[in-house]
């Protein structure tokens, strides 16, 4: 990622503030037209990942809000935030390494074959090991984690396998493991192929999921981000609150997943257990957590310069 690059990026990841928070979300007047806004995913839809918006979205607490919400799919979150910076989407997911964020917990996960000797970053060293996209922001904590661990990119042979080969290169022995996410766990174990998820917090201070809105947005459209990011949560909160039953809803909803109802079940698992807790308010940024995490990738070469950490936030949108 180049200077200019990281810049916007981290304009766009960290200046919205922790737009999530949950409130109650009251119908709109029958003679209101619900206003229309494009949300941009990082990757297929159709991923357990983005349970949030999807139980948000079928569920009505988009519409309940007043908001017609469509979709669209970017090429990683990288690209999400080019892409919201670009007023080409209003509000877009990314993987946050910023304080608009799903959770207190990194979202990124080392998943790695149970055979390959691997118990922690440094033992990645000349191994291949695959992401999603270079353009995907799981890459970036890639980098990070293994900055952590005295590694470069050069030091291991990272693949960009697609939101398919991330996995698959892991169940045929392409690749030792992979930055992913826990929705690509189940494929790879039923290939037979035993997995170990190596906790990524211990070694490097990433953040969790997000939503990415630009100044201009927050500025112009304050309510509807609040709006947007209140029925976001709440779908969120379903999933902490019952993975089972989100499960079923998340099915119904998006029905590509039937048959394959145990994969779902142990992401949103996953997410509810390793990935959404830790917030003292649910999506409140921690700003200490978020500090530690710039003075890395500063220290690290990853970003040229610092900037304030309350430039960086608002916690204004979760009241």
């Amino acid at each position: 990622m180049s200077a200019r690059e990281a810049k916007i990026s981290r304009r766009l990841l960290l200046t919205g503030g922790s737009a999530l928070g949950l409130g109650l979300l009251s119908a709109p007047a029958s003679s209101q037209t619900p206003e229309k806004i494009t949300y941009l995913f990082p990757a297929p839809p159709i991923l357990p990942a983005f349970g949030p918006i999807q139980l948000a979205q079928g569920k009505g607490y988009f519409t309940a809000a007043g908001l017609d919400v469509s979709f669209a799919v970017g090429r990683g979150g990288v690209d999400v935030a080019k892409q919201v910076g670009a007023g080409n989407a209003p509000l877009g997911g990314i993987v946050a390494d910023g304080p608009i964020m799903f959770g207190g917990k990194g979202f990124m996960q080392l998943v790695v074959r149970e055979d390959s000797g691997i118990e922690k970053p440094a033992d990645l060293k000349g191994k291949t090991i695959t992401v999603m996209s270079y353009q995907d922001t799981t890459f970036y904590a890639l980098l990070g984690l293994l900055a952590s661990a005295g590694l470069t990119q050069n030091d291991v042979d990272i693949q960009s396998a697609g939101p398919t080969g991330v996995w698959e290169f892991v169940a045929t022995g392409k690749s030792v493991g992979m930055a992913g996410v826990p929705d690509w766990i189940p494929p790879v174990q039923a290939a037979g192929v035993k997995v170990k998820v190596i906790p990524t917090d211990e070694y490097f201070p990433h953040m969790a999921q997000g939503i990415a809105a630009s100044d201009q947005i927050i500025k112009d459209k304050p309510e509807m981000v609040r709006k947007f990011v209140h029925a976001a949560l709440r779908g969120m909160k379903d999933i902490m609150d019952d993975p089972d039953k989100a499960t079923d809803d998340f099915v119904r909803f998006v029905p590509e997943w039937k048959g394959k109802e145990g994969a779902v079940r142990f992401a949103l698992n996953m997410y509810a257990k390793l990935v959404y807790p830790g917030q003292k308010q649910l999506g409140e940024v921690n700003a200490e957590r978020l500090a530690k995490l710039q003075e890395f990738y500063v220290a690290k070469g990853f970003i040229q310069k610092a900037t304030p950490v309350d430039e960086l936030y608002s916690n204004a949108f979760i009241k």
